[in-house]
């Protein structure tokens, strides 16, 4: 996924908690559904980084020698600019791009 595209805030902003409730009709239900999201989407960004990161991983384990390449300074300078993922979780659910369920009342319905 693209987290360039997305279209939230890259900063904190102050939001309604009654827009939070609106599918899950409690906010607490809401709050984990966004954890959850956001840490799956830190999981990706990580995994994304450490695997372009790999490409200029050293095998010497020398700590007096220091390389600095402009591609791997480039490639964090992008990371660092991209939306926190918590942001992009809660854009992502309250644009209702998020699926969810909860198992409790998919029991009592049966």
């Amino acid at each position: 996924m693209d987290y360039k595209k997305v279209k939230t805030e890259l900063t904190t902003v102050t939001r309604d908690l009654r827009q939070f409730d609106k599918d899950t009709r409690n906010i607490y239900q809401s709050v984990v559904v966004v954890a959850k999201r956001a840490n799956q989407i830190g999981q990706e960004m990580k995994e994304e980084l450490n695997s372009k990161l790999e490409e200029f991983a050293t095998s010497t384990d020398n700590l007096e020698e220091i390389f600095e390449n402009r591609e791997q300074i480039e490639i964090a300078r992008y990371y660092e600019q991209l939306p926190k993922p918590t942001l992009i979780a809660i854009s992502e659910f309250q644009d209702g791009n998020i699926y969810f369920r909860v198992p409790e009342t998919e029991g009592k319905g049966k």
